[in-house]
């Protein structure tokens, strides 16, 4: 039934919410189950959206309407809760990063793999459509040979981010895995990979400045590609309200930079600016901000555009026996620069990526 509806289960109804809400209006997906060990986070999104409610986890995946399962749990399960559903024959969707542990990943594709089901990764970043075409302007090699890429991520969590029963995990290493850079920066660290190639060396620092946390709520790092260009990449959620991410990439024949909306596209075959013009028209900034709060400032501000589109491609995928657009396999990277940069920052050394 090549156009049959997946069926879909949700475990950890913090981020969570975010895919049940996704699930909800996604085509070819459906929400059938919830889980979460919290009964008060539970039962009103199972009320919600009319659908079943578990506590356990193993008796969620047993059941028998649910094709694929959603992960969204704390970043440092998330891999072993993907390989329990895996094993389970249950496709997946794993919130990022895919684990905060290269070891647990490996096992958890290895594991993919022996099972034969489909894993996808959300990262919202890359399927966003100036972001998209800048992909695509990068690989026509109409940006010549690639120089430098530079992002800086100026976002602001408040002491309560980091509190609470459903909070306290973040900000930790056993669980988070980091802070500014692992959790709300790895968006950005895999939006640079994926534009510009592999990463081959990185020198770094962090430190925590504004909060009572374990990790780090600012980094930087200077990253060497393996195409020869340079990059640097600030992450912080110190700096107060928050704003947007800058992200700038240069070639040898052009210049683009995108402040969570295109704001120029310089090449050298555009003389006359029209491309630039007709670009900054569609994808520029605003008339207007629809919001007053974005995701700089509140992570629960964030839409659900981007989860639409990895629950509808990931159930396209079950369909057509094809990879998903964010297969698992191409999230490693993200998480082995993040993990040199913190290396770097406590040797004080350049580390070099294999």
């Amino acid at each position: 039934m090549a156009d049959r509806t997946i069926g879909f289960g949700v475990v950890g109804l913090g981020m969570g919410r975010q895919h049940c809400k996704a699930l909800s209006t996604a085509r070819g997906a459906r929400l059938v189950a919830v889980c979460d060990s919290d009964p008060e986070r539970l039962n009103p999104v199972a009320q919600t959206y009319g659908v079943k409610a578990y506590t356990d986890y193993a008796e969620m995946l047993r059941d028998p309407e649910i094709e694929g399962v959603c992960v969204a749990t704390p970043s440092g399960m998330h891999a072993d809760m993907a390989m329990v559903a895996a094993a389970a024959g249950k496709h997946l969707l794993i919130e990022k990063p895919v684990d905060i542990d290269l070891e647990r990943i490996r096992r958890l594709i290895a594991t993919v793999r022996q099972h034969g089901v489909k894993a996808a990764v959300v990262f919202q970043t890359r399927t966003i459509p100036v972001f998209k075409r800048l992909k695509a302007l990068v690989d026509s090699g109409r940006l010549g040979t690639l120089i430098g890429v530079h992002a800086i991520l100026p976002w602001y969590r408040a002491d309560s981010y980091f509190q609470g029963v459903h909070g306290s995990w973040r900000g930790t290493w056993a669980m988070d895995g980091g802070g500014s850079l692992m959790n709300q920066g790895v968006h950005t660290v895999d939006l640079i990979q994926w534009m510009a190639g592999p990463v081959s060396a990185v020198s770094g620092r962090f430190g925590v400045y504004a909060h009572d946390i374990e990790t780090e709520d600012k980094a930087v790092a200077i990253l060497r590609f393996a195409n020869g260009a340079l990059g640097t990449l600030t992450t912080t959620t110190a700096a107060y309200p928050g704003s947007d991410r800058i992200f700038l990439i240069h070639g040898t024949r052009g210049t683009v930079q995108i402040n969570d909306h295109l704001v120029s596209w310089k090449l050298v075959d555009d003389k006359d600016g029209a491309e630039e013009r007709e670009m900054v028209a569609f994808y520029g900034p605003p008339a207007a901000r629809a919001e007053a709060v974005t995701v700089a400032s509140d992570p629960l501000a964030v839409g659900a555009t981007g989860h639409v589109f990895h629950v509808e491609d990931l159930a396209e995928a079950i369909r057509d026996n094809r990879e998903p657009y964010t297969a698992i396999e191409t999230a490693v990277h993200a998480v082995e620069i993040i993990l040199a940069v913190y290396e770097s920052g406590r040797s004080g050394r350049e580390v070099i990526l294999s």
